[in-house]
């Protein structure tokens, strides 16, 4: 575990002045997470060392910090100052001749971001400060909102001392310890957290209206979890629950629901979504986002909601599982979160995997667990109770070193002993256990199997029902069973192909009006 993995650089201004250019400039590309750095990127680094060397001057006593991860949200502010009990975002655009639009919402979301999610930071006043380096000189108006964050402030190469000064000359002075800032925890704040779930609420998702058989099905699923959720907590267990469900059958869509459910911040109680396919959180955020935008439509200017508001919403429950991981691992502390939902959870790395990437990727020379035993080593620092969600589509594994449901069964049997597992009885199955071995010998693990943990009707479409064990029996090639359930299907165009640009061209054939192809 290595907290300096939450920045690259960090010096005392009076310490950081004096400190060879080279040597600074060494440290940020050896913590560079991609290990691919471009020449632009490295220059941009040397004037920008340069110049704060210059403009930080008057503040020896200050606290630097460069490329700082914001915890669990994945994102890294270029510079952060601790300057008398207040925390300065600045956001580098070298060579920019304008303050252009997004470059100011930059820097304000990590403001915020960090004003959100970043415990120590929740009850300070942070200031954004745009330097666009090769820009006009503009007047330093401070304006702290309600939540002690800061409208953007603009500079440039010449003028960022004094825009650093007139806003310390406007604060309040106070003492920060640095170390308790730069190592406190991931936390959610209560009123993003409300901000979240009324955002989800509000989201208009047609399958929960819907009272047909696959809505009736996930109704259940989120209501016996809940359940499981509440004895949890009131006998102080350990959890873990194995959600399977045909393609479509609505797995994610539970998983949210269970996540905003069980944000209970007045019970010390958060959840959180967690996905490893980056594509899949983008859209579940935008989705979120576009319906909160729609909104606008309806409302007086002064009510109007901006996209970075809306954003900041669904990062509180939508999170990618690398920036969790990363995260604590960084970290020994007991995650916020007592409910964790894993999407996908059949693709998580086996041993092997992830100890390749730990190595090559984040510099984790000695790091030898799978992912699965990994994530539940974090839930397991919680010392009273604690609830994972496993959401698992049988037969999903993707790509190399992705381990199937076996992998958390065995990271159960030789770490966990004393959680519970739930799961039904369609885990048994081939399709969701191409390794069975650990069927034959659960050893002592205490095991509860419960239908309503099985998703069994696809959500997507609602004129083909079978249609997702049609798919099913296909891909496993059992078809005498795929001709049995296509006697079944209703009149559902289904063709085979193994050539993609035909498939392509077919379905912007059928595309009509504003259809979108997928």
């Amino acid at each position: 575990m290595n907290l300096s993995n939450r920045f690259a650089y960090r010096a005392r201004v009076n310490q950081f002045v004096l400190a060879p250019e080279d040597e600074i400039l060494g440290q940020l590309t050896n913590q560079h997470k991609f290990r691919q750095l471009e020449q632009q990127q490295i220059n941009a680094w040397r004037r920008q060392i340069k110049e704060l060397k210059v403009a930080l001057t008057a503040f020896p006593e200050a606290t630097l910090l460069l490329e700082f991860e914001i915890p669990r949200i994945g994102k890294r502010v270029d510079v952060v100052l601790i300057l008398n009990g207040s925390i300065y975002v600045l956001e580098y655009k070298v060579g920019a001749k304008i303050y252009d639009s997004s470059s100011i919402d930059q820097a304000y979301d990590y403001a915020l971001d960090l004003k959100n999610f970043h415990k120590a930071s929740h009850n300070l006043n942070i200031v954004p400060i745009l330097i666009a380096t090769d820009a006009a000189d503009v007047d330093v108006k401070l304006n702290i909102g309600n939540d002690g964050v800061a409208s953007p402030l603009l500079s440039n190469s010449g003028n960022l001392s004094s825009v650093i000064n007139a806003a310390a000359n406007s604060l309040p002075k106070n003492q920060i310890d640095s170390d308790v800032w730069i190592n406190s925890p991931y936390h959610p704040t209560p009123s993003i957290v409300e901000a979240a779930q009324a955002l989800y609420k509000g989201h208009k998702v047609d399958e929960i209206s819907r009272s047909d058989a696959g809505a009736i099905n996930l109704t259940k699923t989120c209501s016996h979890v809940s359940r499981v959720i509440d004895d949890a907590k009131a006998n102080n267990k350990k959890v873990i629950c194995l959600i399977t469900g045909a393609p479509g059958a609505g797995k994610s869509l539970a998983g949210l629901n269970i996540a905003t459910e069980r944000m209970c911040y007045l019970e010390n109680e958060h959840a959180v979504f967690l996905s490893g396919n980056g594509p899949l959180v983008a859209v579940l955020r935008e989705a979120l986002i576009q319906d909160q935008l729609a909104e606008n439509e309806s409302l007086p200017k002064e009510q109007k909601i901006k996209r970075i508001s809306a954003e900041q919403k669904a990062s509180a429950f939508i999170q990618n599982i690398h920036h969790f991981r990363d995260d604590n691992l960084a970290s020994l502390d007991v995650p916020v979160e007592k409910v964790v939902i894993f999407d996908e959870a059949q693709r998580a790395w086996n041993k092997e995997q992830a100890s390749s990437f730990m190595k090559r990727k984040r510099g984790q020379d000695d790091f030898s667990m799978s992912e699965p035993d990994f994530l539940l080593s974090v839930m397991n620092r919680h010392k009273d109770w604690c609830v994972v969600v496993c959401l698992i589509g049988g037969g999903q594994e993707i790509n190399t070193g992705e381990a199937g449901i076996s992998e958390w069964i065995t990271a159960l049997k030789e770490n966990y002993r004393d959680w519970e597992i739930h799961f039904s009885h369609e885990i048994f199955k081939l399709e969701y256990a191409l390794d069975r071995n650990w069927l034959n010998d659960q050893g002592d693990l205490q095991i509860h199997i419960e239908s309503d943990l099985h998703l069994a009707v696809s959500l997507r479409s609602f004129r083909a029902e079978k249609l997702s064990a049609f798919i099913g029996e296909i891909i496993s090639g059992n078809s005498k069973n795929a001709r049995e359930v296509k006697e079944h299907l209703p009149n559902y165009p289904v063709y085979l192909t193994r050539n993609l640009s035909k498939a392509k061209e077919t379905l912007r054939h059928w595309a009509r009006g504003l259809n979108e192809l997928a």
